[in-house]
């Protein structure tokens, strides 16, 4: 790990997205270095404050672009982690991941901010993306790269593991009671990557230089690719049950998503089906070149799940 920058070094950074999981893991890692760190909030409660101290939590409107050229007065960096997984009535896709980061990089340039970084994912700059969630992230890449005066970086992670995370947090609680267990996608490939690796590579893309009118991209990787099914089966048996997982057809997988994507917060969607169609995986692990080894998903996980 980098050692803690000396004074010199010293960022005051702003995190929109910064109440989720990676959020709460890069917040800490950027304090524990001597940035300066807060995190932007919508709706602001002493419920979340005192969860996310010592970090300072503020209320910021991020759908008006003036409110957050205010709120970002006197940051040298800004990074925007905001996403959703499933639409809802009040969260669409492209509000979200792209006209969001259109206002953040508006004020960002007008507020004086001259580091933007931005969470999105693997597969955006497929040449047609098969789902809405990828073409929205695509979207906000683009806006991301509409500017002359900020250096950006961008981040695409594979699914990201960790104490508390959604992914093997969520299949974990459904091993638990169900012996057979259908499964959407079986052979769908991803490179999971720990989610302190992530927060260190934002730390260390932050801590390094950033030449204005500048992207970078950066592909996050785990050390190995698993199938899906291979990730559920390595779950379970972590946990320490014998679960048969069975593959559900592809004609099965959509009509499965149709019918949960009503619920009102659903497991599974149409368009995570659709995004399921394309691997998960890195051509080329930007963590090697930051000086970062990937850690295993066996290492971190298996005593999490087995607790």
């Amino acid at each position: 790990m980098n050692s803690p920058p000396d004074t010199s070094q010293i960022q005051s950074v702003a995190l929109v997205g910064g109440s989720g999981f990676v959020g709460r893991h890069l917040a800490a890692k950027l304090r524990s270095r001597g940035h300066r760190v807060t995190i932007f909030t919508r709706r602001f409660s002493d419920t979340l404050a005192a969860r996310l101290a010592p970090v300072e939590v503020v209320e910021v409107d991020t759908e008006s672009t003036n409110a957050c050229i205010n709120a970002l007065k006197g940051y040298s960096a800004l990074v925007n982690l905001a996403g959703i997984l499933h639409e809802s009535r009040g969260q669409r896709f492209l509000s979200a991941h792209a006209e969001l980061p259109g206002r953040l990089v508006q004020a960002c340039e007008a507020a004086g901010v001259g580091r933007y970084l931005h969470m999105s994912a693997l597969r955006a700059d497929m040449k047609d993306p098969p789902s809405a969630y990828l073409r929205s992230k695509a979207r906000g890449e683009a806006a991301a790269a509409a500017t002359n005066s900020l250096a950006v970086d961008v981040f695409r992670p594979s699914i990201i593991f960790g104490a508390g995370d959604n992914f093997f947090g969520q299949f974990a609680a459904m091993l638990r009671w169900l012996p057979v267990f259908p499964l959407v996608c079986p052979t769908a490939e991803f490179a999971p990557v720990w989610v302190d690796d992530v927060a260190e590579a934002f730390a260390r893309v932050l801590e390094g230089e950033g030449a204005p009118g500048t992207l970078r991209v950066h592909d996050l990787c785990g050390p190995r690719t698993y199938t899906f099914r291979e990730l559920i089966e390595f779950t379970s048996a972590a946990m320490g049950k014998r679960r048969l997982v069975i593959g559900v057809p592809n004609w099965a997988a959509r009509l499965q998503g149709l019918a949960l994507q009503q619920l009102p917060d659903p497991l599974f969607t149409l368009d995570n089906y659709r995004s399921l169609q394309v691997p998960s995986t890195c051509g080329c692990n930007a963590l090697s070149s930051l000086g970062i080894e990937p850690s295993a998903l066996e290492t971190v996980m298996t005593p999490l799940l087995s607790n």
